[in-house]
Formats: C-alpha cells, structure tokens, sequence
C-alpha cells in the first residue's frame, strides 16, 4: 500500500479513506491503541539516526556536529517521550484508574491546584536532577475535577471527533508527530497532518514511523504548497483544523487573505466555518532579577541566555527575544559584557530557515545607530528603550536579541517586569526567569506571587520555556483567554500526556548552576550543563543516547548518558 500522499492524490479520498478509519478508530480498545503506541515507539527507534541525518540536511547542519544534538533531543527524543507518557495515561485508564493516580498535587497561588508532571520518576530525578515542573490549573478547577477530567477523549473513545487537519511547523521536527498524536488521543480525532515545506524532506521518515496509523486509515501525510493547505482547510469533510505557525498565517485562514481578510477580522467575521486551535508563538521575554553573582554566574548565566535564543538558530516559537534588565543592578554592564561575548562566540549555522536574512537585515533598519551585527553579521544584537520598540510587538523568527532596562531592585524591579511583558510584548507563550537562589530566597512569597502573575503559558525559573516542551506531561501553548480575532500566542494546548482539563500553565524550574558548582548554591543538584545548551560540546552523543533510553530505559545505558553529560 502506498502510504505517502502529495498533491496528485485526492483530498476527497483522503478524506474518504480517514472517514473509514475513523469507524476502526472508534472500535479498538484502550489497550489496542497502548499496542500501536508501543509499535510506534519502536519505528521511532527503528528511524531515529535517519530522521536526525536529514534534519540535519534540511538545517544544513554537519551530522557529526555538537549542533545535531538539538534534532536528537528536539526530534525523535521528544516524540518517544510523548509516546510514554500516552501509554502510561493510557495504562491507567484501561485498568480502572485515573492518570493522576500517584501523582503529586499540591496548591499553588490564586486558588490554583499544582500538579508535579517532573520528575515523574526515578529515571527522571537521575537523569534531570534539579529540574522539577508542574501544570497549573486554572483558578477554581478542584483537585478532584483534575482526577475527573484526565484522560480527556480516551475516557470515552467510541466517541470519535472526525478528521482533524494538522498544518504542521517548518521548524521544530517533533512538533507535527506530536501534534498528531494530541489530536488521536486527546480529541479522538483522525488525521490528515499536512507539513510545512520546510520539512517535507522529512515525509519518507514520518511515513515509515506512522506506517502503523497510515494502514489502518487513522492517519495521512501529505506534502504540498500553500493552495494545498488552504483546500484542505475548505473541505468539508475535515472537522477540525489544528495549525502550528505565524499569527498571520492563522488570521488569513480564519478570515481570509490580504486586506479583505483584514476587514473581515475587524469584523469579527470569521470565513473558517470549523473550529482551530493553535500555537503561533509571539515574542518571549527573559528578565534577570538582579542580585549579586560570581563571575561563572555571569558567564554560565549568559550562555544560557544566548541558548534561549540560538537554539535552532532563533526559529523557535519560544526563541527568547526580549532580555529583561534592571537598570539598578550593579552588575548589569558586567553581565551584558559577557552576554555579548557569548552571542558572538556561538558555532556559526546557516540561515535555513525561509526569509531569515530579510528579518535581521530589518532588525537592523529599524534600529539605525543602535543596533549590533555579530558573528559576521549574521546575528543582531538590539539596545532598546522600554517605553516602545518594534521588537516588542514584531516576532523576528531570526537570531535577533533585544535588550531592554527598567529600574528598580526587588519586589520593584519584578512588578515592573511583571507589567512590562504582560502589557508591553505580544504573545503568551513562555516567560524565562533567572534567580540566584539566594534571591529568590530574600524574596519568599513575593517571588511565587511574580510567577503568578506572568501571564504566560509556561513560565521557567532557572530554565529555558523549551524544557516545558521536552517535558511530555506538562502542557504546551498560549496563556489561555484569546479569540480568533486576537489569538495571539494561539487557543488550545498539545502535549499534556496526561489529557488533563481545566489547565492554565506550566511551570518549570531549574537549577542556577550546573554540577558540581551547584552545591554552592544551597540546593545541591547533579545536572551539568544542560545537552540543549549551543555551548554543549557532547550535545550530539548525549542526546542520540538520550534517545535510546527513552525508547527502552535500562539501567545499564545511564553511566554512558551520564559520562557523555558531564563532558559537555
């Protein structure tokens, strides 16, 4: 059977064939859909060197390369962990029980309820020790309604959603996989999952992986442009429609293109006549409270920074753009200092990604006399005011850094901070904090009233947002409460391999310093520097067997994750 689709094929049969696959969908048993996860692990694993050797390709990345570590850990290590995260909510419903049993829950501010999604078990208190996470949910939702609600569509899996359409991302390779499965297994929804054409190189490898799905008719994979996409989206047989991207590409879709589309959105007269979700990313800030750190503080801190940022060379949704200063901290220049070093400093990469160049080359327009190129030119470094600036409200999607100051120390400086991204910056989809834990310590329940109060999707203290999407039980998107007319960051969540309700955010922490630094700290952890970071000489190594062990955890591969780790 020929399970790889492009234009030539018949949406009306797709469709077709997906309408039949709906009827086999609603009739398996939780277990049989446990089975065909359990089979798709092991294509992961089977495909995973091939699915890492043409990402690298697309990202024109040398394999060999400590960079190729962010497509082990961003690509197929993500995806095996979403698949067991499914499984074992899957596990627990089949035997009677709920996906939170075991679970840690705990308050949390503004009569909110915590859940501990990380660790989750003792793998993940070795191998991430000092990272915790946990899923907020909204105010009100009890406990018990969390118990209740957890394992969404597969509580009642005869009760099918139709076909989902999945207009997957161009950037971040486990994104569409994901998503798929969140539409399966959260909606009970089969799916036509359109890519981007960025990363149609990878169809072969996700058809392989999917063969499963694709033959019993759950699943379909096409590559194609944009008139494929936007017929896809009209056809009256796709129910639903699920979009990864821009804020521009999900307006033309609900109201139309160009300025017709424009008008209709003042409107408010959506042209889609099915619902969408999505997460369309924004402008992610990171703040630094100010307080009193070493010199490695400064130079690791900065480091970590400049990762938030050129990670995947700035083309992801939750890539930091804004760098969120006091302008009181006594350290400010010393630490700009060695941000500057550090943005120049990072391995050069090309600029795959479509119309970087024309993004930077903008940046720099829009701020004659002040902006910076680096690195050959190809990063741009922005000193901006904070009353307004473009780069507040225009995601550059490019390796393009803003750097901006307020005043104030303590309790001031964070609810100026906490003003200034609510208020200031467009999107809702991730805010990173860095503490010295002595600081957060002074401030007490200040510092958990700060996080409250940031108005964002996922929110990490001593982490970057990108480790709440590595982490398959915690939620992904939008802080919730936009519409169509401004989505913003996006409606809906993905991820949550829990299937839980009622969720309002996540929220990650992690430790200051890396091993052994740490015990310096007062909170000893054994995490060295993170295998995400683009200084991590051993990413590439760490993240393939990473990989592994998250298809099969053994015992027996942890000393070699753990050698590779400490090296990096």
């Amino acid at each position: 059977m020929n399970t790889a689709h492009d234009e030539s094929t018949s949406l009306d049969t797709l469709v077709e064939e997906l309408r039949r696959g709906e009827e086999t969908w609603a009739a398996m048993s939780l277990s049989a859909r446990r089975d065909l996860l359990t089979v798709l692990s092991g294509a992961v694993q089977e495909h995973a060197r091939e699915w890492v050797d043409v990402a690298c390709a697309i990202k024109r990345l040398d394999p060999g390369s400590h960079l190729a570590g962010e497509e082990w850990i961003s690509g197929p290590y993500a995806l095996l962990g979403g698949i067991g995260a499914l499984s074992d909510t899957l596990a627990a419903l089949a035997a009677g029980r709920s996906p939170l049993d075991g679970t840690r829950l705990s308050e949390a501010p503004g009569d909110r309820v915590a859940v501990q999604v990380l660790p989750h078990n003792l793998f993940d208190r070795l191998l991430l020790n000092g990272f915790r996470a946990e899923v907020w949910s909204e105010p009100g939702v009890t406990a018990e309604q969390l118990r209740e609600s957890a394992g969404l569509g597969q509580r009642t899996p005869t009760e099918t959603g139709g076909v989902g359409l999945v207009l997957g991302a161009g950037n971040i390779l486990s994104i569409a996989p994901l998503d798929t499965l969140y539409e399966l297994f959260a909606h009970n929804r089969v799916v036509l999952l359109k890519l981007n054409p960025v990363t149609n190189p990878l169809s072969p490898v996700l058809t392989k992986v999917f063969a499963r799905f694709v033959e019993l008719g759950l699943v379909r994979i096409v590559t194609g442009g944009v008139d494929l996409g936007a017929a896809a989206v009209a056809h009256p047989g796709i129910a639903h429609v699920h979009i990864t991207g821009s804020v521009t590409s999900h307006d033309a879709i609900v109201f139309g293109p160009g300025e017709e589309g424009r008008e209709r959105q003042a409107r408010g007269e959506a042209r889609l006549d099915k619902p969408i979700t999505s997460e369309l990313g924004g402008v992610s800030p990171t703040i630094v409270v100010p307080g009193k750190w070493s010199k490695r503080d400064l130079a690791f801190q900065a480091e970590h920074i400049v990762t938030q940022k050129l990670h995947n060379n700035g083309y992801n949704c939750i890539a930091s753009q804004v760098l969120v200063l006091s302008d009181d901290w006594p350290q400010k220049d010393e630490f700009l200092l060695a941000l500057r070093g550090a943005f120049a400093a990072a391995t050069a990469r090309p600029a795959y990604y479509p119309g970087s160049d024309d993004r930077c080359r903008a940046a720099v327009n829009d701020h004659p006399g002040t902006a910076e190129q680096v690195a050959d030119g190809s990063r741009v470094l922005l000193t901006v005011p904070a009353d307004r600036d473009i780069a507040f409200t225009e995601e550059y999607f490019a390796p393009v850094l803003a750097v901006t100051a307020l005043p104030g120390q303590g309790q001031e400086f964070l609810d100026r901070a906490a003003a200034f991204v609510n208020e200031r910056l467009s999107g809702t989809l991730g805010a990173n904090v860095v503490a010295h834990p002595r600081t957060i310590r002074g401030l007490g329940d200040e510092f958990t009233r700060f996080v409250a109060r940031l108005r964002y999707g996922t929110v990490a203290v001593n982490a970057w947002t990108g480790v709440g999407y590595l982490t398959a039980r915690a939620t992904w998107g939008a802080f919730p409460g936009h519409t169509l007319q401004d989505a913003q960051s996006g409606i809906g969540i993905v991820h949550n391999g829990l299937l839980l309700g009622g969720t309002e955010r996540t929220v990650v922490r992690g430790p200051f310093r890396p091993f052994p630094r740490s015990v310096l700290t007062g909170r000893f952890t054994l995490s060295p520097r993170p295998p995400w970071f683009v200084t991590n000489r051993t990413a590439a190594v760490t993240g393939s067997r990473l990989t592994s062990f998250a298809g099969r955890p053994r015992w027996a591969k942890l000393p070699g994750i753990f050698a590779s780790a400490l090296r990096g």
